[in-house]
């Protein structure tokens, strides 16, 4: 998303074009009908793990960063790390280790709450973006995004409260989608992950931080999980610089709030079709509220500022079934 580019770029990385793709807002897809929003500023951008990872592991190395590559983190416990087999005494320990983080449950911050937990698959195709959008396609039992990473290749992600046997069988959910990709040629594997929301009551402790998905995640169906990770590593850095972790802690209530709110806001789309029908009749007859609603998702629009008016709006319209 915008807000992710410009975090990453704040910490001196920058996607190269012809190593990426280029999208200007959201298109959701139900049935042969579908409603758009471009971004209020910025463009999105879609690239492969394997470009970004190599990207940061780059700026990283200029910034000075030692890595000990096939390294166990065994155990952390007062400032002490116990890794591959020594004890490194460090001023701060960031767990930066993934949804089940050794970091975090060695200094005890584990308590907390799951707010969702749907499994994944995804796999790219070789052929030519068809649209300037990033698509969601919804269907009763999930939905199927469509991102472009290359002039001439999408990834197509599904998720679903349930497993799909796999991506080819998962497009009979989509027949538009499955249209598009007839004949298109598969490349790679095909791959699969749990997204999960979650929530932690804190994220740090004594001298040790959590970022990124160690310290609390949201669903896929946001697209901001990278987002926040860039955003809560620019404010740890500040925070530690400070020396005060504190302002860290109250940092990431800060960043985490609008994506979980829109994480839920869609779940509850998923869950229910009724719900999700209302709400892109809504959209479709009036492309001003979900202009709105991707500014805020976005961060351009304050959330406190679109809610007052705005969601209120949405509700009352989605009552009545206007534009259903």
């Amino acid at each position: 998303m915008p807000d992710s580019v410009a975090a990453l770029a704040a910490l001196g990385v920058r996607v190269p074009e012809e190593e990426s793709g280029v999208f200007q807002g959201i298109r959701f897809v139900e049935d042969g009908r579908s409603v758009e929003a471009r971004f209020p500023s910025g463009e999105g951008r879609g690239v492969k793990r394997t470009v970004l990872h190599d990207l940061l592991l780059r700026r990283a190395e200029e910034m000075g960063v030692i890595f000990q590559w096939g390294t166990q983190v065994q155990g952390v416990r007062d400032g002490v790390v116990r890794v591959g087999g020594e004890e490194i005494r460090a001023e701060w320990v960031v767990g930066a280790d993934g949804i089940h983080s050794r970091i975090r449950e060695g200094a005890g911050l584990g308590r907390g709450r799951r707010l969702s937990r749907r499994i994944g698959l995804r796999r790219h195709y070789r052929v030519r973006p068809w649209s300037g959008f990033m698509e969601v396609h919804w269907s009763d039992r999930g939905q199927a995004y469509v991102t472009p990473v290359g002039p001439e290749e999408v990834c197509v992600a599904v998720v679903g409260r349930e497993r799909f046997r796999s991506v080819d069988t998962s497009l009979e959910c989509f027949p538009g989608l499955a249209e598009r990709l007839w004949g298109a040629k598969q490349l790679g594997v095909e791959r699969g992950a749990l997204t999960v929301g979650q929530l932690y009551d804190r994220v740090t402790k004594g001298r040790t931080a959590l970022v990124g998905d160690a310290s609390g995640s949201v669903d896929a169906v946001t697209g901001q999980g990278l987002a926040l990770a860039f955003l809560q590593a620019d404010a740890l850095g500040r925070a530690l610089k400070n020396g005060h972790l504190r302002d860290y802690e109250e940092a990431h209530r800060r960043i985490r709030r609008v994506p979980v709110f829109m994480s839920q806001s869609m779940l509850l789309m998923d869950r229910f079709a009724m719900v999700r029908r209302w709400s892109q009749g809504v959209f479709a007859a009036n492309p001003r509220i979900f202009e709105r609603m991707l500014a805020v998702h976005v961060g351009v629009t304050p959330l406190t500022v679109w809610g007052r008016g705005g969601m209120l709006n949405t509700g009352l319209q989605m009552l009545m079934g206007e534009g259903a």
